[in-house]
């Protein structure tokens, strides 16, 4: 029966089916790392930030259980089989997070934004998908590749459970497991955030959006016997993957991608219209437009080089405890909290 159908319009369907969750988690349940990091930062509330934490624990979860009963092979990811560049990560993760202060939002941040009918995040969205084209096929591709040549793991694979499995003889699925419940315990650790099961709950919806995107896939490229990459979500190539099927649809099939941010789009005007939040909004400010046009720019080449945005690297690769995401993220982290500051102090650190 699967021979029949389109894997790329399968998995397309499963990213989907996430995005739908992850759209929804946004307006519904204020999921969102940028305002996350503006609670922490000017706001004095962490409650967000946990809210992330609750997401990424579910994930861990998830994704060490998969692996624990065979259903699914880091190894075949890109965030664990290709070979590590701190460097990238660090360079990467600053110049998206400094370009997700200036527009005000990361790339799933303004997917959900437009999915509620705010047109200058419209903006946001075609600058980002053409600025990680650029950067992955167009003129700066070449600098990128020379300067981080794409090249396979060699020797254990570049995570900390794999990477303790390998020096010190301890179990991959155990490690996982534990980081997953210390994640999820720390989270939970706040009276005030156990007051929000909304949040809570939510978060753990997100985290299940990420593992569903690695059980989907995983399953679809042993189902199909077809060269389906095993991925799960992020937003910062898929959005100029969508931007390109719209144009070449008929010559291509959608992916996982694809379908992810459609899904997002879609969950968050659902919960926009729910909420009674969606309205049609649009740019008046000149200075605002040029802030947004810029931090896309920036998010767009940083994401790539950094191998994923905050949800890519924040989520998903972390969710695999990989080497490069808690270095993104922080790295993400300090370039929101200086671009934060900027706009706010400008370049004056006196206070």
């Amino acid at each position: 029966m699967l021979d029949s159908v389109d894997p790329g319009l399968l998995a397309a369907l499963i990213g989907m089916c996430g995005g739908l969750v992850l759209g929804l988690a946004a307006r519904l349940g204020r999921f969102c790392s940028m305002g996350a990091i503006e609670d922490a930062l000017y706001q004095g509330s962490d409650l967000r930030a946990r809210q992330w934490g609750v997401a990424l624990s579910v994930a861990l979860l998830g994704t060490f259980t998969l692996i624990g009963f065979g259903l699914f092979d880091p190894s075949q990811t890109a965030y664990l089989g290709l070979r590590w560049y701190p460097l990238a990560s660090i360079g990467g993760g600053l110049l998206f997070g400094y370009g997700m202060a200036l527009a005000g939002n990361c790339g799933f941040g303004a997917l959900a934004r437009l999915g509620g009918g705010d047109l200058r995040n419209f903006v946001i969205v075609l600058v980002m998908g053409l600025a990680t084209y650029v950067t992955l096929n167009g003129p700066l591709a070449h600098l990128r590749v020379t300067l981080f040549p794409p090249m396979p793991a060699e020797g254990s694979l570049p995570g900390f459970a794999h990477g303790l499995g390998q020096s010190l003889g301890l179990p991959v699925v155990p490690s996982g497991i534990v980081a997953g419940l210390a994640m999820l315990a720390l989270a939970l650790s706040s009276r005030a955030f156990r007051a929000k099961p909304k949040l809570i709950l939510w978060g753990g919806a997100v985290g299940l959006a990420i593992v569903s995107g690695w059980a989907g896939t995983a399953w679809l490229s042993e189902a199909t016997f077809e060269a389906t990459p095993v991925t799960s979500h992020s937003f910062a190539a898929p959005i100029g993957d969508t931007l390109f099927y719209l144009m070449s649809s008929s010559a291509l099939s959608p992916g996982f991608g694809v379908g992810s941010v459609i899904g997002v789009l879609a969950g968050a005007a659902i919960g926009s219209l729910i909420k009674g939040h969606f309205r049609w909004e649009a740019c008046e400010d000149p200075r605002e437009l040029k802030r947004q046009i810029l931090g896309a720019s920036f998010m767009g080449v940083g994401a790539v080089l950094a191998f994923g945005c905050t949800v890519g690297q924040g989520l998903s690769a972390f969710s695999l405890l990989t080497y490069s995401a808690p270095v993104t993220i922080a790295a993400i982290v300090a370039g929101a909290a200086l671009g934060l500051r900027q706009l706010i102090y400008g370049f004056s650190f006196a206070r």
